[in-house]
């Protein structure tokens, strides 16, 4: 049995690749792959995202449970909006929903935020973008929990890790959900794996240009914008392999990532 004291993780350049990776995927357009947005909603009038909202619903309080209606509101903060901006221009078919949970700032209840990921899980709804997480104790066992049950139902979940020097939940949990931070890289086809790490993924979030309110554009920087970086290259494989199981979507990264290391060692 290994114990903590005597563990050291597979170097990178060593991990086999379990997933026989073609090309193709890089053609793709994300064509009937549904990814929800747990977020601050979306703007479905800005000219980078109409027609591509399938449907939006938004977190309301009943009687201390939690519910959701079919929403209108649009985004209440832009954070959502930007997201998604991000995933269509790597992935200008997706299909995407918003499951609304944040309001005016980007400010929301932990609570709702549970109940917006369960809500996306019983969906089923094949890509979870949160660009957002919680570093309330309390929380880390409900949010275990449904990162299992999304892992079961073939749910593929990305999170973006704290911009904040301290863990938040879900980007720890290292094997139900793909975590991710941000690199200064332009080109989101060519992102990073780190094995071992807590964080095992790196992609674009420096002055990322997409979507705002209004139809107008920002440039942002965060580990929230590296996030739709990934969901966007996930829906580009499932397009071309829709049978991906969550394992295999990690493991067609790290195949992708290692590719692009190698590349660049080449230089």
């Amino acid at each position: 049995m290994t114990t903590v004291s005597d563990y050291e993780p597979t170097p990178y350049s060593s991990i086999s690749t379990y997933f026989p990776l073609d090309h193709a995927w890089k053609s793709a357009s994300g064509k009937g792959v549904s990814v929800a947005i747990v977020d601050s909603g979306i703007d479905e009038s800005h000219p980078e995202l109409k027609g591509k909202v399938v449907e939006s619903v938004e977190a309301r309080f009943d009687n201390r449970r939690i519910v959701f209606d079919q929403s209108e509101a649009g985004d209440s903060a832009g954070h959502g909006t930007a997201c998604a901006g991000i995933i269509a221009k790597i992935a200008p078919d997706t299909e995407f929903y918003s499951v609304k949970v944040l309001g005016a700032g980007g400010l929301g209840d932990g609570q709702a935020f549970l109940a917006g990921l369960e809500h996306a899980i019983k969906k089923r709804y094949r890509v979870i973008n949160l660009s957002l997480g919680t570093t309330k104790p309390q929380f880390f066992s409900p949010l275990h929990d449904l990162l299992d049950r999304a892992y079961q139902a073939g749910c593929i979940v990305v999170a973006a890790a704290n911009n904040l020097p301290h863990p938040s939940f879900p980007s720890v949990f290292s094997s139900s959900v793909i975590s991710v931070i941000k690199s200064e890289e332009a080109d989101p086809l060519k992102f990073g794996f780190h094995y071992g790490e807590v964080i095992e993924l790196t992609a674009p979030g420096v002055n990322v240009r997409t979507a705002w309110l209004g139809g107008g554009y920002r440039n942002l920087t965060g580990n929230s914008f590296a996030c739709p970086h990934i969901v966007g290259v996930i829906a580009l494989l499932l397009e071309k392999h829709p049978d991906l199981t969550p394992f295999q979507v990690k493991s067609a990264l790290y195949s992708i990532a290692r590719e692009n290391l190698e590349k660049t060692s080449s230089l």
